[in-house]
């Protein structure tokens, strides 16, 4: 608050404290009889003031007597310029620490000013800049999200064009293992044929009793029929399994269809979001969450290796069809072949049969040499399915010992399909070996049994020939055709 019309040297007037003024005990010395200099100073300075020119005139009026004055004077002298009365009175500032007082204050009032307005600037720049940073973000943001969108929209179409090759290829393995099935259904009438021609032919009497080339031959026709059995179920064993793998992938590549639309319908929503869009929130340390799955590379790896499965799976599944359609074909003629050729044989066995007492010496000769060898046959048999244990135990061993591998490194790699591989590999060859033992022993018996058939008499000829002729030929007059054993009817 300002005080008007008070003069600027009145006792009363208490000096401002500031920080950059000197003590005031190095200021009492430099004070002299300033006062009717302050007075005119200041009657000089503000001449504007008219209120403050009446005032102070008020307080020390011009007109006075001489005898006022004079007292006056004195009673100024004698408290205005004593010592002992100028140290009870306020200590007073110098006109130049007055005037550093105002300058420090313009200056200090002038940097202040300074430093708003830059700090208004750099305010206002750093506004228009961060509007631009964000401006730029979020397009970039959206420019992403658009192109994220078009990945998107490229896998969908690639997972649909796979979805629809890999269900075109279901629906064909389906026809052709509806094809197997029925196809290894009549292969039961041929093969049941053949089993009552040997029953039959087992009733033949004494020397009759042989293993001629006829009985070879019906054996061969039931091995034949049943290998070929053999060969559909396992086929049709892989057909199952196929069908199994394609619709897994299909069941992948649904999935993951389904994964990319949900995807595609949450980006597009994304995409689609601007600053005066509905719904928009704050969520508070949303960006600072991490539960991500995926990388863009393990993402597009992801689906890519989908495809490749389905694709690989696809031309396995091909190649199965393929394998299918051949199968079918090589055991139809086959069949026919060995079909063909025991009729042949069961002709031959007839017109033979009448020349058989001729030759029954030497057909005995024969047998006793067969017996031997079929029993040498089997001792060496029985030591390769021997020797064939060993290699079994070690690829064995080897799967087992592999299985134990920890985690990732528990990897169907090539030595673990090389080791299956022999494991079944060895098997096949048991497996075949003992087959052929049963037949080196089903062999043996039947030599036996001609051994001594060979010396029974020759009246049970009749009977052979009653067997082949009226019991076995008779029913070999009718066989599936070729459509039925390929499996089209």
């Amino acid at each position: 608050m300002e005080l008007i019309g008070s003069t600027q040297t009145a006792t009363y007037a208490r000096p401002k404290t500031s920080n950059f003024l000197p003590a005031i005990s190095t200021l009492a010395s430099s004070y002299k009889n300033f006062q009717p200099a302050l007075t005119a100073n200041q009657n000089a300075n503000t001449p504007w003031r008219t209120n403050t020119y009446f005032r102070t005139g008020s307080a020390i009026p011009s007109i006075m007597s001489i005898s006022q004055r004079d007292n006056l004077e004195l009673v100024r002298a004698n408290t205005m310029f004593y010592p002992s009365n100028r140290t009870a009175l306020n200590t007073r500032y110098t006109p130049d620490d007055w005037f550093k007082s105002n300058y420090s204050n313009y200056r200090e009032s002038e940097s202040s000013r300074n430093s708003a307005e830059r700090l208004r600037r750099d305010t206002i720049r750093l506004i228009q800049d961060r509007e631009q940073l964000t401006r730029r973000t979020q397009e970039n943001t959206s420019r992403n999200l658009g192109e994220r969108l078009n990945d998107i929209s490229f896998w969908r179409s690639e997972l649909h064009h796979e979805i629809d090759n890999m269900v075109t290829e279901i629906a064909a393995l389906n026809e052709v293992k509806r094809r197997l099935e029925r196809a290894l259904a009549e292969t039961e009438g041929p093969l049941q044929m053949s089993q009552e021609c040997l029953f039959h032919r087992e009733k033949r009497m004494s020397i009759d009793l042989v293993h001629d080339d006829v009985e070879k031959d019906l054996i061969k026709e039931v091995e034949v029929i049943k290998s070929c059995q053999e060969r559909m179920r396992r086929n049709l064993d892989k057909a199952i399994a196929q069908l199994a793998s394609n619709r897994a992938c299909q069941h992948e590549l649904e999935r993951d269809l389904n994964d990319k639309v949900t995807a595609q319908r949450i980006d597009n929503r994304c995409h689609q979001m601007r600053n005066t869009s509905d719904g928009i929130s704050y969520y508070r340390g949303i960006e600072r969450l991490d539960p991500f799955l995926s990388l863009p590379d393990s993402w597009s790896k992801f689906t890519d290796d989908n495809i490749l499965h389905s694709q690989s799976e696809r031309a396995a599944s091909h190649k199965l069809r393929d394998e299918i359609e051949v199968l079918l074909n090589t055991t139809s003629n086959e069949m026919w072949n060995q079909f063909n050729t025991v009729n042949v044989a069961f002709t031959n066995r007839i017109s033979e049969m009448a020349e058989a007492k001729n030759s029954l010496q030497t057909h005995l000769a024969k047998t006793l040499q067969e017996i031997f060898q079929t029993e040498m046959l089997i001792e060496a048999l029985k030591k390769a399915i021997r020797d064939k244990e060993s290699p079994l135990k070690v690829a064995q061993t080897r799967l087992e010992e592999r299985i134990r591998r920890p985690n990732v490194e528990l990897c169907r790699d090539n030595p673990h399909h090389r080791l299956v591989i022999e494991v079944r590999e060895i098997e096949d060859t048991i497996h075949k070996l003992r087959e052929r033992l049963m037949e080196a022993e089903n062999t043996l018996q039947n030599l036996v049994k001609t051994k001594v058939a060979l010396e029974h008499d020759i009246s049970v000829k009749a009977n052979s020939l009653f067997l082949d002729q009226e019991k076995c030929m008779s029913m070999r007059k009718s066989f599936p055709s070729t459509p039925r054993l390929v499996g089209y009817t």
